[in-house]
């Protein structure tokens, strides 16, 4: 019924509406068992509609034809037109072209006119026909020429057929118009009840889906809670019967058991019976054995002898070889290594020799240099190291003792540089340590500082050890502030340098040589004292550096650094009155800056303004330093240095012992080791001094003038002082 309806639908709406049945032929599967019936209904109902559409195509554009030709007509009869021969071929005329419906506002095609219409036009036009060929004949006959004349107004009377025919058409052409609306209006009404019951039947159809597919889950439902109940049903039987098997077969086992509880015991007895009886024929049959070999053994006393000796080889061999491995190995270590307390050192290794083999080439084949090459001393000072530095040569030349010495001063004055150079220029080898890498080592650090002497006897050119902050571990040993580990070090330190040697030299460096245990003193041969640079000094040492930094790589070409013009001399001397009281270490770093200036700079040209900037700012930090060493208490508001009772305990840790009076300009750093030893010794000869019945002496930066006991006994542990 659905297809039937819808075909009708077509045969009235035309073939516009195709994509319709198309929709619903989509829909055509919810009609289960009948889908190949609806689909072929469907396909014949799009057909027919559109043999019919066609057909009606056909009509409509005749009938407009006719329509066309008759409102032409009556335009020509009311404006006098004389063809109508033309309306009468285009009456007869096959095909002509589908005109649009006149007077119609929407465009669209009129419905074909009926039948006593058509014929109403066809007889209107004939008499028009008719009548226009009367008057041709009657105007133009006989070949005359006959001159045309506006025709006279008919009478009212004459019009009275025409204004009721074309009254008639008016009625009939609104009765058409009111007719088409009438049907569009009822096809559009049509279109949609169909549209509705479309709609109803796809919600029908989604309702009894869904109903579908709800019962369906809950069958799935039921289906999976009995497949549950069944798999539990059947498990709580397998269960059930397991546990009534386990017990059938434990009762059945123990009623075997009670029934053959005899037969069993005697089967235990007999198994242990005949054990017994192997084991003791197993010992007599082993003891007979080896009691008959060891009867052959000690009868032969060639195989005795021979049995002694390899046991005896065998021991000594395996104690020789460990033993010998141990040697071997501190050999290698003692002659190829290096300790591990040695950060630096001019010796060759193999370890060195293998990363470095350039470099360790380059230093076998150098020369014996300068001492004081490159090192600015005050001429004092450098005529005194010149001297240890000659000695120190031939004493390496004569393979004499060598001298230990204790060089001492403020921080930056040379004399790590110093130590460096007297190696080299002497041929020895040197080694650098330093004093705060032993007390971290603990337990370890006594074996660590044999080692050290050790690889230090080894040296065939000699080793000048130099020891750096080397009051860092060889502090007073009556201290409360040293631990156990760190006075067995000093004590292995004392016992390797009680006498000179001969293949290694001892250098010791120290900013608070005040500090050091009074059993150093002994080992030190000569102190010197590195004071910082007066303005002679700082002149050479501002060239020197300027040289260094500055004019060299502008010269050179091989950096990006440019020299402005201006008088270099007299920048050098300028800038060593002005930096008074710093020391070397200080004016290299100067240099530094003014070469890092010039780097920094957009063009690469170092001015003296770049210079005198950099100047003015190693000046104010060098006198913030000042600054903080009056906060400390080693300097007084004049510049002068502090009485040694009222410096505090953090001056002593600066290193920096002016003396009472002197200015800040010329500082000189004193020797208090020395003083205190005098001082001691003239006492103890007095024997009046009320500090030495007392048995104290004052000590400078260990308290800010406290005096803490001092026992003229050796120490508790032994060491030679």
């Amino acid at each position: 019924m659905v297809f039937l309806t819808l075909s009708c639908w077509i045969r009235n709406r035309g073939p516009d509406r195709y994509w319709k049945v198309q929709e619903l032929v989509k829909h055509a599967r919810h009609f289960r068992g009948r889908k190949n019936r609806c689909y072929s209904l469907a396909v014949r109902a799009v057909r027919r509609a559109f043999v019919y559409a066609s057909k009606a195509r056909k009509t409509k554009r005749r009938s407009m034809r006719t329509l066309w030709i008759s409102r032409v007509a009556a335009a020509c009869r009311e404006h006098g037109i004389k063809y109508p021969v033309l309306m009468y071929n285009l009456v007869q005329s096959p095909s002509p072209a589908q005109p649009i419906t006149f007077g119609s506002p929407t465009g669209r095609m009129r419905k074909p006119l009926r039948r006593d219409t058509r014929v109403l036009v066809k007889e209107e036009v004939s008499v028009s026909a008719a009548e226009s060929d009367a008057g041709y004949e009657g105007t133009g006959g006989g070949g005359e020429t006959v001159t045309e004349q506006n025709p006279e107004p008919a009478a009212p009377e004459s019009h009275l057929p025409e204004f009721s025919l074309s009254r008639a058409k008016g009625q009939r052409r609104k009765t058409l118009n009111e007719e088409t609306k009438q049907n569009q209006a009822r096809a559009q009404y049509q279109d949609k009840l169909a549209r509705q019951r479309y709609e109803d039947q796809l919600r029908q159809q989604q309702a009894i889906n869904e109903e579908n597919l709800r019962r369906q889950e809950e069958s799935v439902q039921k289906q999976e809670a009995m497949r549950k109940a069944t798999i539990e049903h059947e498990m709580e039987l397998r269960h059930k019967n397991e546990m009534l098997r386990i017990e059938a077969e434990a009762k059945a086992r123990g009623r075997v058991e009670r029934e053959n509880a005899d037969v069993i015991r005697e089967q235990i007895r007999l198994k242990a019976a005949e054990h017994r009886q192997t084991v003791l024929e197993s010992i007599r049959t082993a003891g007979a054995v080896f009691g008959e070999g060891f009867r052959a053994f000690i009868s032969d006393w060639d195989k005795v002898t021979a049995t002694v000796a390899g046991l005896t080889l065998l021991a000594v061999g395996v104690y020789s070889a460990r033993s010998a491995t141990a040697v071997a190995g501190r050999y290698i270590e003692a002659r190829l290594g290096k300790p591990s307390l040695v950060r630096e050192t001019s010796r060759i290794t193999v370890t060195e020799a293998i990363k470095h083999p350039v470099k360790m080439t380059r230093r076998m084949m150098s020369k014996p240099q300068d001492a004081l090459k490159g090192v600015v001393l005050s001429p004092s000072l450098e005529e005194r190291v010149r001297d240890i530095a000659i000695a120190t040569r031939n004493t390496r030349q004569n393979r004499g003792l060598y001298r230990n010495i204790l060089m001492y001063g403020p921080p930056g004055t040379g004399k790590t540089l110093f130590a460096k150079k007297l190696a080299m220029h002497s041929g020895m080898d040197y080694a650098i340590m330093t004093g705060g890498d032993v007390a971290p080592m603990g337990r370890e650090g006594v074996t660590a500082m044999h080692k050290v002497f050790d690889w230090a006897s080894t040296s065939r050119q000699g080793l000048l050890l130099f020891v750096d902050e080397a009051d860092a571990f060889l502090r007073k040993r009556s201290t409360e502030k040293i631990s156990e580990d760190l006075r067995a070090t000093l004590n292995a330190f004392l016992y390797r340098t009680g006498e000179q040697s001969n293949k290694f030299m001892l250098v010791l460096a120290s900013n608070q040589p005040e500090q050091f245990d009074w059993a150093i003193n002994d080992r030190i041969d000569e102190i010197v004292n590195f004071a910082l640079p007066g303005p002679e000094e700082r002149e050479r040492l501002v060239r020197l550096y300027f040289d260094k930094y500055v004019l060299e790589p502008a010269t050179g070409g091989k950096q990006r650094l440019k020299l402005a013009q201006f008088d270099y001399g007299v920048k050098c001397s300028e800038i060593a009155k002005r930096t008074e009281g710093m020391s070397g270490r200080e004016i290299s770093k100067l240099g530094v800056a003014w070469q890092a200036a010039a780097y920094s700079s957009e063009d690469g040209v170092l001015t003296e303004a770049m210079i005198d900037a950099r100047v003015d700012d190693a000046v104010q930090q060098h006198m913030q330093k000042m600054d903080w060493l009056h906060g400390d208490g080693v300097l007084d508001n004049e510049g002068r240095a502090a009485p040694a009772d009222q410096q505090g305990g953090k001056s002593a840790k600066m290193g920096i012992i002016l003396p009472q009076g002197s200015p800040l300009k010329a500082p000189e750093v004193l020797c208090p080791l020395k003083e205190a030893l005098d001082s001691t010794t003239q006492l103890a000869e007095e024997g009046g001094s009320s500090a030495a019945e007392k048995g104290t002496v004052p000590l400078e930066g260990e308290g800010g003038g406290r005096h803490k006991e001092q026992k003229d006994v050796p120490p508790k542990d032994g060491t030679p002082v």
